[in-house]
């Protein structure tokens, strides 16, 4: 479905997400790349960054890149420590000074909310009960900041193999397994094909 696809430069921000080699940006990548020749690529996504972070440093090289296909993945550092509630409305206004630019300068941007487990039982202990329910919170908001930006928005914070226990985390009990990857990788795969027969490329 996504063959002969307009998208020719494709810039990746955000945090360990979409830096892990293999993982879902990745797959996106070769898929993209496979469907129609001539396909850069540049993944700016660096561990451990929050919102503000990912906007200080990647933003300006993503511009740089000139990018008309970019996938912004941030905001589970800030959400994963307690009391962000109360920093909730910072962290929005970061992931929308990332987004607006790359839209205005022509870019169709990507963005995701990712899988939220009913518990993290591996979680160290100073992250508090709280960090499944932060989760939720920043998907819930990420999908609303997703809508009032017209971004092509994959919501996987419900995605049904989080019930079937298909979606697991991996050694370090946060960031998703192999699997995980492949069904998110899938999910935008399938947003950006349904895309490409809807509409021309390019942001609001």
């Amino acid at each position: 479905m996504l063959d002969g696809h307009p998208w020719r430069r494709f810039a990746v921000l955000g945090d360990s997400v979409v830096e892990q080699p293999g993982g879902f940006a990745d797959i996106v990548r070769d898929e993209l790349a496979a469907a129609a020749r001539g396909l850069e690529h540049r993944n700016l996504g660096r561990r451990n960054l929050r919102a503000a972070e990912v906007l200080a440093v990647q933003l300006s090289p993503a511009l740089a890149f000139a990018p008309d296909l970019a996938l912004v993945v941030c905001g589970a550092n800030d959400a994963m420590r307690p009391g962000y509630e109360a920093r909730a409305g910072e962290v929005d206004a970061a992931m929308a000074a990332i987004v607006r630019p790359l839209q205005a300068a022509g870019a169709c941007v990507i963005t995701v909310s990712v899988f939220v487990m009913r518990e993290y039982p591996r979680m160290p202990a100073w992250l508090g009960a709280g960090f499944a329910r932060r989760m939720a919170c920043l998907a819930e908001r990420t999908n609303a900041l997703a809508a009032a930006l017209g971004t092509v928005h994959v919501d996987l914070s419900e995605h049904p193999a989080i019930a079937r226990g298909d979606v697991l985390t991996g050694e370090d009990g946060l960031h998703g397994n192999v699997h995980s990857h492949r069904i998110a990788a899938a999910a935008v795969l399938e947003r950006l094909a349904a895309l490409r027969w809807a509409a021309p490329p390019g942001g609001k």
